[in-house]
Order: C-alpha cells, then sequence, then structure tokens
C-alpha cells in the first residue's frame, strides 16, 4: 500500500511539472504572437513616413520586419486585437530636420519623447490630435516660432517639456488652463517675453516650474499651488520677494538668481521647511539680514552672492545644533563687514565656502580645520588679517584655497603639505613674507599656484619641481633672487610663468622649452585674453556630489621683466609655437634677437624694451601676424626699419635706439631718430650690481669730509671770523 501511494505520489509530481511547463510554454507563445503581430497599418505607415522625412546620420532608426518589438524606439500594447504604438522614444538619436504630420496619426500615442536632437521648424499644428497624450518631451532641439495654440486640446498632458529651443513671442496665455493634470512644465532657455499668465499661478495640479533663461519681465508673482520645484533664473523679474507660503512644506529647490529683484530678503523664506536648494544671486537685494533668518537642516545650497546684502554675516543659518546639512554657503560680493562668525566652522557638512568680495575684517577663524569635508574656500577680496591658519590641514579634501587681495601676513607654514589634494593655491596680494617651504613638495595635485604681490624671498627651490601637473605659476612681484632654474620651463602642461618684478640674476637658461603642450602647440586663441584670468565655479547638480570645475582662461606667457637678467636670450624660447605672451624687458639682456622668431606664429605680445641688445631688428618679425603690441625701445638696435614693413602700426617700439633709422609711415624716405635719455633707476641697479665698493668709498670719503670740516671751523679762529663775522 505504501508503495503504490509512493508511487502516486511521484505520478502527481511529474503531471504538475508537465502542465506548469505547459503553462509556461502556452505564455510565452502568446508574447511570440504579439511580438509577431504587426503594428496596426496606420501606425507603421506614419512611423515610416515620418523617418522618409528627418535625417538620421547615425542609423538609429532601425526598423525591420513588422513585429514591434523590432523597431527602435518603439513601445506598443495589444488593444481589441491590434499592436498599437503608445510610446515613441527617440532622445538623443541625432536626428536632424523637421517633423513630418504623418506623425500625427499615431493616434493612440501616450508618450513622446525627442528630445536632444536637432529638429527644427515649427511645432505641427497637428499635435492636437494626440488626444491620449501624457508626457511629451521636445527639450534640447531647435524648434522656433510660437508654440502653437492646438496644444491645449491635450487635456490628459502631465508632463510638458519644451526647453532649450529657439520659442519666441508671449508665453501662451492658456498654459495654465489647458490641462488639470499638468504636473510639471519646462519651458527655460527659450526667448519668451512678458509675464506669467494668470492661470499658470493658480494650476493646483503643477509641482515643477521651469521657466528659466528666457526674457520673461514684471513684478515676482506669488504662486498659489503647492511648488516642489520653481526656476526662474536669468529672467527681469523685479519688485520684492514673495513669502510662497501655499509650498512653505513642498518646495525643495528655488531658484530666482539673475533678475532684478530688490528690497531685502523676508525672514518667511526660512519657513520654507523642504527647502534644500536656495538661490537667489545676482539681484539687488539689499539691507542686512535677520537673526532669525534661520533654515532647517534640510538645506543643502544657499547661493546669495552678487547683491548689495550689508551688515554682519548671519551667525545661525540652520536650525540644529549639529548644523549638519549645508553643503554650499555662497555669500560673496556683497557688502558684509565685521568678523567671519564661528559658528561657520561648526557647518560640519560644508564642502563649499564663498565669503569673497566683502568688507570684511578680523582673522580667519583658527578652527576652520573642523570642516573636514571642505573642499572650496574662496575668502579673497576682503580685508583679513593675521597669518594663514595652520589648522588649514584639517581640510584635508581641500581642492581649492584662495585668499589673495587681503591684509594677511606672516609665513606660509610647512605644515600645508598636507593638503595633498590641493588644486589652486592663491595668496597673491597680501604681506607674506619669508621662503618657500620645501615640504610644498608634498603638493603634488597643484595646478595654480599665485603667490605674486608678496614679501616672499629666497631662491626658487626644487619643491615646484615635484608640482608636476601645474598649469600657471605666478611669483610676480616678490624679493626672490639666485639664478632661473632651467626646470622652470619644463612643466608638462604649464601656461603661464610670471616671475616679473624679483631680483632674478644670472643668465636665461637655454634650456628645454618645447616640454610644455601649451608653449608648443602653436593653437591660437582669438579672443584669449590679454591679462591671465582664474575664474573658479562649481558644478552643483541636484543629486549628485560637489565638483569643482575652474577656468583657467589664461594667456600662454612668460614674463620675465624687471629683473636683473643678463646675456644673451637662448634660441629655444623664440622657437614655441603656442606663446602668446613675452615680456623679458626692464633686464640687462644683450646680443641679438634670435633669427629664429617667424617661429612664434602665435605670439599677440613681444616686450624686450629696457635692455642692451643690439644689431638690426629682425625682418621676420613682420611675418608674425597675430602681432598686436610690440615693444623695442630702450636698446641699442641699429641699421634702417623699412616702412613697408608695416612696423609703423607699434607706435613708440623703437623709440630710444640711437642708431635705429625708422622710415616715417608718411611720404618720403626720412629716418626718425632718437637719442636714448639717461635712466635713472637703470644707472641705480648697475651701480649696485657692478660698483658696490665705489659706493661704499663714497660713503666713508663722504663721512670724513664732514668731519674735518667741522674741526677746520670750530678750532679755527679765522675760520670762524669768516663764516660768521665774529671776532675773538
Amino acid at each position: 500500500m505504501e508503495i503504490r501511494w509512493g508511487f502516486c505520489k511521484t505520478m502527481f509530481f511529474l503531471m504538475f511539472i508537465v502542465s506548469f511547463t505547459g503553462i509556461s510554454t502556452s505564455v510565452a507563445n502568446v508574447d511570440n504572437v504579439f511580438d509577431e503581430m504587426s503594428l496596426r497599418a496606420q501606425d507603421k505607415a506614419s512611423l515610416l513616413e515620418f523617418r522618409s522625412q528627418v535625417r538620421d546620420p547615425n542609423q538609429r532608426l532601425v526598423w525591420v520586419g513588422s513585429g514591434c518589438a523590432n523597431w527602435t524606439g518603439v513601445s506598443c500594447s495589444r488593444r481589441n486585437g491590434r499592436v498599437l504604438v503608445l510610446e515613441l522614444n527617440l532622445t538623443g538619436f541625432g536626428l536632424s530636420g523637421r517633423i513630418h504630420s504623418s506623425l500625427c496619426k499615431l493616434s493612440f500615442l501616450e508618450t513622446l519623447n525627442l528630445s536632444r536632437n536637432n529638429l527644427g521648424g515649427p511645432i505641427p499644428n497637428c499635435f492636437s490630435s494626440f488626444g491620449n497624450m501624457k508626457k511629451m518631451d521636445l527639450g534640447y532641439n531647435m524648434f522656433s516660432g510660437f508654440v502653437p495654440d492646438t496644444l491645449m486640446k491635450l487635456s490628459r498632458l502631465t508632463f510638458l517639456d519644451v526647453a532649450h529651443n529657439m520659442f519666441d513671442g508671449m508665453l501662451p496665455y492658456w498654459i495654465g488652463n489647458f490641462s488639470l493634470k499638468l504636473e510639471k512644465l519646462e519651458m527655460g532657455y527659450n526667448s519668451f517675453q512678458g509675464g506669467i499668465p494668470e492661470g499658470l499661478l493658480d494650476l493646483k495640479s503643477l509641482k515643477f516650474l521651469d521657466l528659466s533663461h528666457n526674457n520673461l519681465s514684471g513684478n515676482f508673482p506669488d504662486f498659489k499651488q503647492s511648488l516642489e520645484h520653481l526656476n526662474l533664473e536669468s529672467n527681469s523679474f523685479s519688485g520684492t520677494l514673495q513669502c510662497l507660503s501655499s509650498s512653505i512644506d513642498s518646495l525643495s529647490m528655488l531658484n530666482l538668481a539673475k533678475n532684478s529683484l530688490e528690497g531685502g530678503i523676508p525672514t518667511c523664506v526660512s519657513s520654507l521647511r523642504a527647502l534644500t536648494h536656495l538661490n537667489l544671486s545676482s539681484n539687488q537685494l539689499s539691507y542686512e539680514i535677520s537673526p532669525r533668518f534661520v533654515f532647517s537642516n534640510r538645506l543643502t545650497v544657499m547661493d546669495l552672492s552678487y547683491n548689495r546684502l550689508s551688515g554682519y554675516l548671519p551667525i545661525k543659518i540652520l536650525e540644529s545644533s549639529e548644523r549638519l546639512g549645508l553643503i554650499v554657503l555662497d555669500l560673496s560680493h556683497n557688502q558684509f563687514s565685521g568678523d567671519i562668525p564661528l559658528d561657520f566652522t561648526e557647518l560640519k557638512s560644508l564642502q563649499a565656502l564663498f565669503l569673497s568680495h566683502n568688507l570684511l575684517t578680523g582673522e580667519i577663524p583658527s578652527r576652520i580645520g573642523n570642516l573636514t569635508y571642505l573642499q572650496v574656500i574662496d575668502l579673497s577680496h576682503n580685508s583679513l588679517s593675521g597669518s594663514i591658519p595652520l589648522n588649514f590641514v584639517g581640510c584635508f579634501q581641500l581642492l581649492a584655497l584662495i585668499l589673495n587681495n587681503n591684509n594677511l601676513s606672516g609665513e606660509i607654514q610647512p605644515e600645508l603639505d598636507a593638503l595633498d589634494s590641493l588644486k589652486i593655491l592663491d595668496v597673491s596680494n597680501n604681506k607674506i613674507s619669508g621662503q618657500i617651504p620645501l615640504t610644498l613638495a608634498g603638493c603634488k595635485s597643484l595646478e595654480v599656484v599665485d603667490l605674486s604681490y608678496n614679501n616672499l624671498s629666497g631662491p626658487l627651490n626644487d619643491a615646484l619641481t615635484k608640482w608636476s601637473n601645474l598649469r600657471y605659476l605666478s611669483l610676480a612681484h616678490n624679493k626672490f633672487d639666485g639664478p632661473v632654474s632651467s626646470w622652470i620651463f619644463m612643466f608638462e602642461t604649464i601656461q603661464t610663468i610670471d616671475l616679473s618684478g624679483n631680483r632674478f640674476s644670472g643668465n636665461i637658461p637655454d634650456g628645454i622649452f618645447n616640454v610644455s603642450l601649451h608653449f608648443n602647440n602653436g593653437n591660437f586663441k582669438k579672443d584669449s585674453p590679454k591679462v591671465p584670468l582664474l575664474d573658479s565655479k562649481l558644478s552643483v547638480v541636484m543629486g549628485d556630489d560637489l565638483h569643482l570645475n575652474y577656468n583657467l582662461s589664461s594667456t600662454v606667457m612668460i614674463d620675465l621683466s624687471d629683473n636683473t637678467l643678463h646675456g644673451q636670450i637662448p634660441n629655444g624660447l623664440f622657437s614655441l609655437h603656442g606663446l602668446e605672451y613675452l615680456n623679458l624687458s626692464h633686464n640687462f639682456l644683450d646680443g641679438e634677437i634670435p633669427a629664429n622668431l617667424e617661429s612664434m606664429w602665435s605670439l599677440k605680445i613681444l616686450d624686450l624694451s629696457h635692455n642692451s641688445l643690439s644689431g638690426q631688428v629682425p625682418e621676420n618679425l613682420s611675418s608674425l601676424g597675430n602681432l598686436t603690441h610690440l615693444n623695442l625701445s630702450f636698446n641699442y638696435f641699429s641699421g634702417i626699419v623699412n616702412k613697408t614693413k608695416g612696423y609703423w602700426r607699434f607706435l613708440g617700439a623703437f623709440a630710444g635706439n640711437p642708431n635705429l633709422c625708422v622710415e616715417s609711415s608718411k611720404s618720403g624716405d626720412g629716418c626718425e631718430t632718437k637719442e636714448r635719455p639717461d635712466e635713472p633707476q637703470r644707472a641705480y641697479e648697475e651701480g649696485k650690481e657692478h660698483g658696490p665698493i665705489s659706493v661704499w668709498v663714497f660713503s666713508v670719503s663722504a663721512c670724513v669730509s664732514f668731519y674735518v670740516a667741522g674741526v677746520v671751523l670750530f678750532c679755527s679762529s679765522r675760520a670762524r671770523n669768516f663764516m660768521f663775522g665774529t671776532k675773538d
């Protein structure tokens, strides 16, 4: 009996397996049938007509066979025995051309995504036939003209994106009334004008609104719905800020940057409990910030830069004593005064702190090292004093330390080598003294170093050779001395070297100049600026980590001017194809200009003035077509400068060369010559360089003469009678 029961159980299990396999096979067969069933003839014809009218350079529209599964970007559904196209997603396919009206025959379409292509022209009026449409994304294209009124028939739409196109005219009057289900509306980066339609302010379903980067104007309105995201950046809205009380529990992102808002910042803005991103930068906001301006710990980004805010910096920004949450705090380019509050050093999550271009005084808080997540700090253009705090080493993730244009003093601490992730170090225009510590060789990630306009001294040390990623180096206007080392020109990515205004001596080393990719690439940038410009920018994207992005918009440059360099100019220095700016003026260089000058086809500025250069002005100088500034004045050049070479464009370029005949640009062959005047400063420098003994002898003889005259005067009665007319 037990054997028979066991046999029955086994047979039952096998029958179950067979039945389940049959069911699975049936389901698979149904799916296969669905895949193999032909698209509705009208849908198929519409898609093929659409493909024939657009350009598809990447051959992404692979539509073969009759089944929906073989059609890229097409999603279907089976209804009433027919396979219908419900979604068309062609984002980023690289398509161009215009949309053919045949697309409108996809009458059951619920989702249309044509974003990130190069499609242009107007939106077809027949889009009104998409009665089932719920999501439409046409962003990042080249659509132009007006948004057609026919779209108001899409009453089921929940998502509409026409951002990053070329639409103009007024915002459609119906945009807030056509769909009571609309939750997300993106119309930024176009050329819309006028104000926001009243209906859009009352649309209860709306959660996400982006009208940024348009030409919208009028007073900043008060929205009546519970918004979660509001972006009106880069428009012309004026008036004062509203409290947005209807969004007090929902609004997480508020961006009103780059408008014309006035008045103070109302305290009620800090009552937005869900706020994570606040950007009110680049407006005309003024007055002091109230002490009650305190946010919840959800706030991660606060940017109030480029306004007219004054008074003391807000001491308490976040509610909780833990001060966690805030990642970016930007209060730069205002009129804040007083000290940097110690409370700022308790913002434990802070990764970027911008307080530059204010009126701040006092010292940098010594507890700054508490900000262990800090990546960027910019305190430049204030009146801060004291030394650079040693506690900066606690900010071990620091990428940029920008302290220029203050009244900082003291020395650069050797312990700063602990900042081995540091990319930007700018302490220029201060009163910092001492030498560059050898330990800074540990900062191997440095790309930008600006120590100019301080009181630093000593020779160039080998610490700099370890900065293998160096792009920008300025030691200008300090008291550095000694020879210029050959390795200074051998950084592979160096773009700017400025050693001007120091006491460097000896010859310019005849080293390897063509190591730098910038010095030797010859990629001429037409609109590059004449002076170096470091532009530090942060890329903060919602949901992503913080990244430091900076643009080094600097001329490809070598500046060794205002030193005491001697000898001839190395040939290698005049063979750099990519160099745009070369300044060797105010030195004691001699010899002739190297003959390979025509190799510098990117050169825009050349200044060799106030030296002892001689010989003839090279004729190939005229072949430098990008040259806009030339100064060879106050040297000992000779010969004739031919007017046909076009040198008359550079006014004063040859002054102070007594043996040089400069043909006038006017008719005639006469020459203009001028004697070289005395240069007191140069004579003084030459005296310091070549005649220290004679200066000492002069000083001693002057003292001896003074005392001898005194003895003669007061010890001789005849001398006293003669000088003062006295009698014994």
